[in-house]
């Protein structure tokens, strides 16, 4: 491609207007449907020092509007909670649980986060707690090295990364379900509106005395939306794409990760095992989803061409 095809998006009249009343729409939009909050404010003022920065911040950002996208719809669920559309599932799935992943502990069948509740470590907190915070940089910094790597590869992780949310917050809707922290704090009783809890990880943040999943969690858009575990699935889409980009031996950290996050999530009783097979499953679906949409057919093959064109 020649330098003239390449020079992606400039600043123009017509772009500054855009990105002003895009900004604009946003806040008001958004106080409007889930209340002001500085979260907002802080999105744009990135979008925006970015977009005005250089061309190359102009590019990434515009690139990784995909995950702003993604970010925008899982704010704005706050405003819709799943357990208004469907029943809430507490004690079925936590009997379906034990049922076929319990486990006998001194005369009593435990769920496997019952069970390592009760037989935490701070070494294993710890661990757990380095392994689940990777949930949020590693597939961002894996989207920043494949943006500067391959602007079209890019494109199709980050698509295949909605495609995947997407995906869980159908099933949100459709199956609510209760996390594991939520039987242990407040029983099989259904309480609406429920804040967010940091479960197993909070022995993580009071051993280093900070607050970082304190903080995290309490932005949670629905505590009621454990199944499936979108945190087990986002490590399989970076396996999966450094896999297919053969990054070496980067794959086997990534895969180590991957478990990591997997084993985590129960041991700190934000899922079940049968959630984090879900999140497996979603991931795999979602996977193959995208690759059919996306190479099979026409428009949306060009969609991506055109987008990965105009970000280089």
């Amino acid at each position: 491609m020649n330098g003239t095809v390449n020079q992606g998006p400039v600043i123009n009249a017509r772009s500054i207007v855009a990105a002003t009343l895009l900004s604009i729409f946003y806040l008001l939009l958004s106080t409007w449907v889930v209340g002001f909050k500085s979260d907002q404010v802080a999105l744009v003022v990135i979008f925006n020092t970015l977009f005005y920065l250089s061309a190359i911040t102009r590019k990434f950002i515009l690139g990784f509007s995909v995950f702003i996208v993604y970010w925008i719809i899982f704010d704005y669920m706050k405003a819709f909670p799943n357990y208004n559309v469907n029943t809430v599932h507490i004690a079925d799935l936590y009997n379906f649980e034990k049922q076929f992943f319990g486990i006998n502990y001194q005369g009593h069948l435990l769920t496997p986060n019952e069970y390592w509740k009760v037989n935490s470590t701070t070494t294993l907190d710890i661990i757990a707690g380095l392994f689940y915070i990777c949930w949020i940089p590693v597939p961002l910094g894996f989207a920043a090295y494949l943006f500067f790597k391959n602007r079209r590869e890019f494109l199709s992780f980050a698509m295949t990364f909605l495609v995947v949310n997407l995906l869980g917050f159908v099933i949100y809707y459709s199956f609510p379900a209760a996390p594991p922290w939520y039987i242990q704090e407040h029983g099989f009783v259904f309480h609406a509106a429920t804040p967010g809890n940091t479960g197993g990880l909070s022995r993580f943040d009071n051993y280093f005395n900070i607050h970082i999943f304190q903080s995290i969690y309490q932005k949670g858009s629905n505590v009621f939306a454990a199944m499936p575990s979108l945190h087990s699935a986002y490590p399989i889409i970076v396996v999966y794409y450094a896999f297919k980009n053969r990054l070496g031996f980067i794959k086997v950290i990534l895969c180590a990760v991957m478990v990591g996050i997997w084993l985590t999530a129960v041991y700190t009783s934000h899922h079940y095992i049968l959630d984090v097979l879900a999140g497996i499953t979603t991931a795999i679906i979602g996977i193959n989803l995208f690759n059919f949409l996306f190479t099979k057919m026409p428009a949306l093959t060009k969609f991506l061409d055109r987008y990965a064109a105009f970000i280089s």
